[in-house]
């Protein structure tokens, strides 16, 4: 579970209801009227913008921004660099062993098109046609909530307008004035909650770790292709420290050398 998320939802909505308790009454900011318009609104014109496979699909998407473990490119140099060693000493065909105990798939195809002998400029072309769909899919997550965060206010707008005609209606008597135009200003508070508490903020950390697993998967096949190319352990792991920031380079060779050892 990413804890960052779930801190930040908690204490999203804790500032916010600490804020309403303290200068007023929780229960002026209830309105059932208002959650239907909001939600209700948002999440049908979402249906209407994309295809019900993707709406149904969401449940997937939030987990990435929940759940999902992110891979690190400091674990993944380490076990490349240990892949060259092994092909280094041992011959690329020697790689099918270890390739099929990796739980990556996208590492695991990438071995096995190598040890299969594949042509190193087919091998680059293969994964990198993967990447561009990975990235496709990811895309399509991220805008469905970034649709919605913009639609949200829209429909807190709406509802707004709504009680604002109703309490228009009743003008003879005045008495009904300030609960009217409360519960007209709900339906804003609520459209604007959601997108910018959730919606937008979700769109985001997914487009996060969607840019950091690419760039995981970029490592990845840099890596493989060198290790095809037969290029020196030392200088693979040269090569694949540029893709992380300089406080998280290390030995790589000589930790994997200390742990075969």
């Amino acid at each position: 579970m990413d804890i960052a998320t779930v801190v930040g939802l908690i204490s999203g909505f804790g500032f916010i209801i600490w804020g309403i308790v303290t200068s007023g009454d929780l229960g002026s900011f209830v309105d059932v009227a208002s959650v239907i318009i909001v939600l209700g609104g948002t999440i049908a014109s979402t249906l209407i913008s994309y295809p019900l496979k993707s709406i149904l699909g969401l449940n997937k998407v939030l987990k990435n921004a929940f759940f999902q473990k992110e891979i690190s490119p400091d674990e993944v140099i380490g076990e490349i660099i240990n892949l060259a060693n092994v092909a280094r000493k041992e011959g690329l065909l020697s790689l099918e062993e270890f390739g099929e105990k990796i739980d990556d798939e996208f590492l695991k195809k990438g071995i096995m098109l190598i040890v299969d002998g594949t042509d190193p400029e087919l091998v680059r072309n293969i994964l990198e046609t993967e990447l561009v769909f990975i990235e496709e899919r990811h895309s399509e997550g991220q805008s469905i909530f970034e649709t919605m965060g913009a639609l949200a206010p829209g429909y807190g707008m709406l509802g707004t307008l709504i009680g604002l005609i109703n309490m228009l209606k009743n003008l003879d008597d005045a008495s009904t004035i300030g609960p009217s135009m409360s519960v007209a200003l709900v339906t804003t508070f609520y459209g604007s909650m959601l997108a910018n508490l959730l919606f937008i903020p979700t769109a985001n950390k997914l487009k996060i770790r969607s840019k950091r697993e690419i760039l995981v998967k970029e490592l990845m096949v840099e890596g493989l292709l060198a290790i095809q190319a037969g290029e020196n352990p030392r200088i693979i792991e040269e090569k694949l420290k540029t893709f992380i920031p300089p406080e998280m380079r290390k030995d790589y060779r000589g930790q994997a050398e200390r742990e075969g050892a």
